[in-house]
């Protein structure tokens, strides 16, 4: 009887404590999860975005490396995580849209991932080590044509839009190489500083650097227009590649099952530093431009690049049987 008269007040506190929870979040440390080894585009957003995230959000936000298997390691342990907002990736282009369609099975499907907002989109740059023998595209074509037993190609893992770049460059310029695929764009461009391949199609943030010091040369760029960073290099169309349009883009998801609202708190933050001078001076250095979308916004852009990269892994009959 005494506990009847509180069966009201006790029914109200039960539906009351979740809502508490919630507003209470982030109550501990944020942590997003990088698909790739340091030193790439992935890598170097996440971490421009982070500490004014974590201004925002008034807690810590930590990133965690997780290279290998075309980002496909990240993206599983994204998918075992609980969905509560403490852990997020930073997916891109490669295990969110191309490894769809390259790999028959995945540990992962699309609707294992919540879009939060796209974080920034590149163009991808053609490029050869400084000592090549080669100043133009013209130039690199005839070099591996002349010799293409030894000829080799290298990305950031297979899969990613560094590899479909080159594949769909050999298809549209006519040649033959052998790809040679690595752990992420950092340990690719260490690669092709010390000559260990021929050429390589990459994310221009994470060969920017090498070019302006003149260790490896830019040869041409997949935008549609020439990079504000490498006014000089030509677009694959100014070099006589056509129908080679490529941009490459990273954003925030979350695991299905995130509350909305705390997506939308992730959301604010990470848009609050996108636009923040900081930020956006970063981002121009590295020839990115901003995103922010929202993520209803920025779910129907992964869709939408899911059925692209379709077509295009179909096309260049790259789809694996596994």
């Amino acid at each position: 009887m005494k506990l009847t008269r509180f069966a009201p007040a006790l029914a109200a506190l039960a539906l009351a404590l979740p809502m508490a929870v919630q507003a209470a979040w982030p109550e501990h440390p944020i942590k997003i999860i990088v698909p790739a080894a340091p030193g790439g585009t992935t890598d170097m957003s996440a971490r421009l975005i982070s500490e004014t995230m974590a201004k925002e959000l008034g807690t810590t936000v930590v990133v965690e490396n997780k290279a290998g298997a075309a980002g496909i390691i990240g993206s599983q342990a994204l998918g075992k995580s609980r969905p509560d907002g403490y852990t997020l990736i930073m997916g891109n282009i490669g295990p969110n849209a191309i490894n769809y369609s390259m790999y028959k099975e995945l540990p992962y499907t699309p609707d294992d991932f919540k879009a939060i907002t796209l974080v920034i989109s590149v163009p991808n740059v053609l490029v050869v080590n400084a000592d090549t023998p080669v100043k133009n595209v013209q130039e690199l074509v005839a070099l591996v044509k002349s010799n293409p037993d030894k000829a080799t190609f290298g990305s950031s893992g297979t899969g990613q839009s560094p590899h479909l770049s080159a594949e769909m460059f050999r298809q549209r310029v006519g040649l033959e190489a052998t790809h040679v695929p690595y752990k992420g764009a950092g340990p690719a461009v260490s690669a092709l500083l010390a000559n260990q391949f021929t050429f390589m199609i990459d994310n221009l943030p994470s060969s920017l650097p090498f070019v302006k010091e003149g260790r490896l040369r830019a040869l041409a760029v997949t935008g549609d227009t020439r990079s504000d960073q490498l006014p000089d290099v030509p677009t694959m169309a100014e070099a006589g590649v056509k129908d080679m349009v490529v941009t490459a883009w990273f954003g925030l998801m979350a695991p299905k099952g995130t509350p909305d609202d705390v997506v939308q708190k992730i959301y604010q933050a990470a848009k609050v530093a996108l636009a923040s001078p900081e930020v956006l001076s970063h981002f121009k250095t590295m020839g990115g431009k901003a995103g922010g979308n929202t993520p209803a916004e920025f779910e129907a852009f992964i869709a939408a690049e899911r059925a692209k990269w379709s077509k295009t892994v179909e096309a260049a009959g790259l789809a694996k049987s596994r």
